[in-house]
């Protein structure tokens, strides 16, 4: 399977401080690689590194052969490399369609201005951002939710408005953070299962976060970082078995880690 994410040398330092050190890895076409490791182990500037919401002190990131590290984010996003957040990018006073339909607008082909005057161009980019609103929507079984503002909307379905909201810029890497911190047992499973589904759509995931039983159920890889660095990576069977993680985990419980 080929690589559609390279993470070469990767390195932050924030003045006297390295938060990042020297990490690579590749994120193959179509897979769920997640990103483990203890508090304050580096893995939310790794993060900002990947989608370019940080720029690297050394290396890079290239996407399918292409160096992003350093472009806006907004354009690391138009070329497919799309990063959500927990909450912070939902209209709470918004439906939940129209939350989906204003996050179809980084790829419309209609102005502003075109908007503004209701131009050819502009109306039809609002009949094509509506049908795809209605058809992500129905992928994450939001459709009975669609007129509901999101503020009333419980965990569970904000979450996957989050998702939905990253859909609507049609991405080839969806990177998501902490995708299932703060659900309750159910609400993980159905999420997993989601995410799942997110990968037979024809996506790459790439995800941080702490909820280990859910990340061994649903990684094909993992990356653990400690201390900035890289200290393993391999299948959720091998990173189980593997001492140095145990350690970096300050000899916790081994169900803390999903064994």
């Amino acid at each position: 399977m080929s690589s559609i994410l390279e993470v070469r040398g990767l390195t932050k330092k924030f003045g006297g401080l390295t938060a990042v050190n020297d990490v690579t890895f590749d994120v193959r076409e179509k897979e769920i690689l997640s990103v483990i490791g203890p508090n304050g182990a580096g893995k939310s500037t790794l993060f900002k590194l990947i989608s370019s919401f940080l720029t690297p002190t050394e290396g890079e990131v290239r996407y399918k052969g292409e160096r992003i590290s350093g472009l806006a984010p907004h354009i690391a996003a138009r070329k497919g490399v799309v990063r959500t957040f927990q909450e912070t990018t939902i209209f709470r006073n918004m439906t939940v369609r129209d939350n989906i339909i204003v996050a179809h607008h980084l790829r419309s082909k209609a102005s502003l201005a075109g908007f503004f005057l209701g131009t050819a161009v502009a109306r039809a980019d609002e009949r094509a951002f509506g049908e795809s609103a209605d058809e992500i929507l129905s992928f994450l079984n939001l459709s009975d939710l669609s007129g509901e503002k999101a503020k009333n909307l419980p965990h569970g379905h904000l979450r996957a408005l989050g998702i939905g909201i990253g859909l609507a810029t049609d991405p080839a890497v969806l990177l998501l953070d902490e995708p299932f911190a703060g659900m309750n047992h159910d609400e993980t499973g159905k999420a997993v299962a989601m995410v799942r589904r997110l990968r037979e759509r024809g996506l790459t995931v790439l995800l941080v976060e702490h909820d280990m039983p859910a990340v061994m159920k649903i990684s094909d890889r993992i990356v653990v970082i400690n201390f900035g660095q890289k200290i393993a990576e391999g299948t959720p069977a091998e990173i189980q078995a593997n001492e140095r993680v145990i350690e970096a985990y300050l000899g916790a419980e081994d169900e803390s880690i999903g064994m």
